[in-house]
This record gives C-alpha cells, sequence and structure tokens, in this order.
C-alpha cells in the first residue's frame, strides 16, 4: 500500500515556538495561579475575614498577563500582535502595585 500522507502531515513550527515541555510549565503556571486564587477566595468566605479577598483581586491583573503572554506565544511572537508585550508589562506593574498595597 503505497499511500502518500504527506498534505496531512502538520506544517513544521517556526524557529521560535515554544517546547511542550515549555507549553507544560506555561498552562500548568496559569492553572495554578487561577487554582491559588479560587482558595483564596474561598478561604476569605470560610475565615470570614473579607479582607483576603482583596488579594484575589490583586492576583487577576498576574493572571491577565499571563494570558497575554501565552496568546502571543500561541502565535508565534507574531509583530501583528506585538501591542501585547507592552500591555503584559503593565498588567505586571499593576499586579505589583495591587500586591504591594
Amino acid at each position: 500500500l503505497n499511500v502518500n500522507l504527506r498534505p496531512y502531515a502538520l506544517a513544521p513550527e517556526p524557529y521560535n515556538a515554544l517546547s511542550l515541555p515549555t507549553w507544560v510549565v506555561h498552562v500548568s503556571s496559569v492553572t495554578e495561579w487561577s487554582l491559588a486564587m479560587r482558595l483564596i477566595w474561598t478561604y476569605a468566605d470560610v475565615s470570614g475575614n473579607k479582607a483576603w479577598k482583596g488579594l484575589t483581586v490583586a492576583m487577576t491583573p498576574f493572571l491577565a498577563s499571563a494570558f497575554a503572554a501565552c496568546t502571543f506565544h500561541l502565535f508565534y511572537n507574531a509583530p501583528a500582535i506585538n501591542a501585547l508585550v507592552p500591555l503584559q508589562a503593565l498588567l505586571t506593574l499593576s499586579g505589583n502595585v495591587g500586591c504591594a498595597v
């Protein structure tokens, strides 16, 4: 049986593509951060200390920053979405300021 599967093969990824282990780290970090936010919010409810919810709110820009970084990498750092880089920096700064306060 001589079947040519070449047209169905995946196109090679560009040189700047992230490796599978790097994607695992990115996705697991975002998942872990989301879970931490959920646990802190739940702790605020269970403990009756609503101030903990403020920490969750302060952590939100970091999560948005992670989504911006993952989106940028998902599209192989395409110049068309370079605006995500300063946006990510701004979100990280906002998270730093929010958690410091």
